[in-house]
C-alpha cells in the first residue's frame, strides 16, 4: 500500500512514523513535510491546501490512502474533494469538520443533544459583547468562533482582560475571519484531559487518555499556544469517568451528527474539563491533536493503517484495538517569542545524540534543511518524546533528550506531567 500524509508538523511526523511501521505500507510520502519527516519518508512540495495538486499526486502515484493531518484542509473540504475523485482519504467531510471550524456550530450541537458543556452566549457585534461583559461575572472565557491554530481561546480573570480579548479578536482581528463571531463562556474549574476516538459514524473506539499543556509557560502561565507538551495516560480520567465520557459525550456527539445527516468518519477529539459535576466539553477537534498525537501513537499496539482503512470503509466494528501499558511524555521545544513573533533559521544541534537515547524519539514540528544543517522553521520546533514503564521514567528520558538538543532562543516548559505526578502515577486506575 502507498500512503500520502498531508501536513508539515509534529503530528504529521508522528503519523508518518507510525504508519511506516505497518506491514501494509510499502511506500509513504508527506506533503509538504519537514526535515525530520524527510528522513523516513518522501517529502513532496505541495501545500496542504492545494487540493488539486494533492489529488493529482495521489492519482499519478497510485496512492491507496491519504491521511489529512491538520484541521485547515479538513475544514476546507479535502475529504469531499478526494471522495468526488474516487480517492480514499482518512478524515471527516467538510460538514463534519464544522465541529472544529465553528465553535458556534459545536456549541449548538451540544445544546441540542444534551452534551455537557459550559454555558455561553454568541456575539457578532463587539459593542454588544462589551456591553454584556459590563454585567457579567469573571473569570470567563472568550473564544474566536473559527480556526485559530489553538490560540483563539482566552481565559479572562478580570473584566479588563475580557474586554481586551474582545478587542483583540473582534476589532483588531488578531485571528482574521475566525474572530467575526465570538463565544463568551462561563469558566469551568477543574483539570483538563483529552480523549480521542476513532469512529466510522456508527462505531466509536476511544483511544487512551492524554493531557496537553496549552499555556506557554510553567504553572499554566502565559498565553495559549498550540500545545507545549503532553503525556499519556492522564490519571485525572479514571475508568469510571472514561465510561461517562463515552456514554455522555462521544456517543451522543456522533449520533447527534448522524441525526443531522452528517456521517463522521475519522478521529474525533474531545477536549474536556473534569469538573466537580463530571466531564464537560471545552472543545472539539476533528483530527489528532498536536502534541497529543505524539504521546498516543507510541502507545498504539495495533496497525494504524488497518484502523484507518476500516474507518473509511465503515467497518470499524470489526477492529480490535490494543495499546501498550506504558507511559509517554512529549516536551515541545519552541522558538523564542512563540506564540507571538519569532525568528527562524536557527541551526539545531544535538539531534543525533538525543535520538540515540533509549525510549526516545524526536518528532520534528517546525524544521527545514539549511546549508546541510537542520534549522528552525516554525514556532513549535521539536516534540521530544519518550516512553517508559512509569511517567516519572518517561519524563526523565524526555528531559534528558531535551537537554542534549540546543538552538538559539530555544525554550520549553519544565513542568510537563507534574499534575499527574502529584497524583502518584503508579497507583491510579488509568486508561
Amino acid at each position: 500500500m502507498r500512503v500520502l500524509v498531508v501536513g508539515s508538523g509534529g503530528r504529521e511526523h508522528a503519523l508518518v512514523w507510525k504508519l511506516k511501521q505497518s506491514p501494509l505500507v510499502k511506500k509513504i510520502y508527506c506533503a509538504p513535510g519537514n526535515a525530520g519527516i524527510g528522513s523516513i519518508a518522501g517529502c513532496v512540495n505541495i501545500d496542504a491546501l492545494d487540493f488539486a495538486g494533492l489529488a493529482a499526486f495521489a492519482a499519478e502515484n497510485d496512492i491507496d490512502l491519504t491521511v489529512a493531518g491538520p484541521e485547515a484542509p479538513l475544514a476546507a473540504g479535502i475529504a469531499d474533494y478526494f471522495a468526488e475523485r474516487g480517492l480514499r482519504l482518512f478524515g471527516p467531510v467538510k460538514e463534519a469538520a464544522k465541529l472544529e471550524a465553528s465553535k458556534v456550530f459545536a456549541k449548538r450541537l451540544m445544546e441540542k443533544y444534551g452534551i455537557p458543556t459550559a454555558k455561553s452566549l454568541v456575539f457578532t457585534d463587539p459593542e454588544e459583547a462589551l456591553s454584556y461583559l459590563g454585567r457579567a461575572e469573571t473569570p470567563l472565557v472568550v473564544k474566536a468562533d473559527g480556526l485559530a491554530a489553538g490560540k483563539g481561546v482566552i481565559v479572562a480573570e478580570t473584566l479588563a482582560e475580557a474586554e481586551a480579548a474582545v478587542q483583540r479578536i473582534m476589532v483588531n482581528r488578531e485571528f482574521g475571519d475566525a474572530g467575526s463571531r465570538i463565544l463568551i463562556e462561563e469558566f469551568l474549574a477543574g483539570e483538563e484531559v483529552t480523549v480521542l476516538a476513532f469512529t466510522d459514524g456508527k462505531t466509536i473506539i476511544p483511544m487512551v487518555s492524554s493531557q496537553d499543556h496549552k499555556a506557554a509557560y510553567d504553572n499554566d502561565q502565559g498565553p495559549n499556544t498550540g500545545g507545549m507538551g503532553a503525556y499519556s495516560p492522564a490519571p485525572v480520567l479514571t475508568k469510571d469517568l472514561w465510561e461517562r465520557v463515552k456514554t455522555e459525550i462521544l456517543l451522543p456527539t456522533v449520533s447527534g451528527l448522524r441525526a443531522e445527516g452528517i456521517v463522521y468518519r475519522g478521529v474525533l477529539y474531545a477536549g474536556l474539563m473534569i469538573t466537580a459535576s463530571g466531564p464537560k466539553v471545552l472543545e472539539y477537534n476533528v483530527r489528532f491533536g498536536d502534541p497529543e498525537c505524539q504521546v498516543i501513537l507510541p502507545r498504539l499496539k495495533s496497525d494504524l493503517a488497518e484502523i484507518m482503512l476500516a474507518v473509511i470503509d465503515g467497518k470499524l466494528e470489526k477492529q480490535e484495538i490494543s495499546w501498550y501499558d506504558n507511559h509517554t511524555a512529549c516536551v515541545v521545544m519552541a522558538s523564542e517569542g512563540y506564540p507571538g513573533a519569532y525568528e527562524t533559521g536557527k541551526v539545531i544541534s544535538g539531534l543525533e545524540a538525543a535520538e540515540k537515547m533509549p525510549g526516545v524519539y524526536v518528532f520534528h514540528a517546525g524544521t527545514a534543511e539549511k546549508d546541510g544543517y537542520i534549522a528552525t522553521a516554525g514556532g513549535r520546533v521539536l516534540g521530544v518524546t519518550a516512553w517508559d514503564k512509569t511517567l516519572q521514567g518517561a519524563l526523565e528520558r524526555a528531559y534528558r533528550a531535551v537537554n542534549a538538543i540546543s538552538f538559539a532562543g530555544a525554550r520549553f516548559r519544565s513542568d510537563i506531567g507534574q499534575k499527574a505526578l502529584r497524583r502518584n502515577d503508579n497507583n491510579y486506575d488509568h486508561v
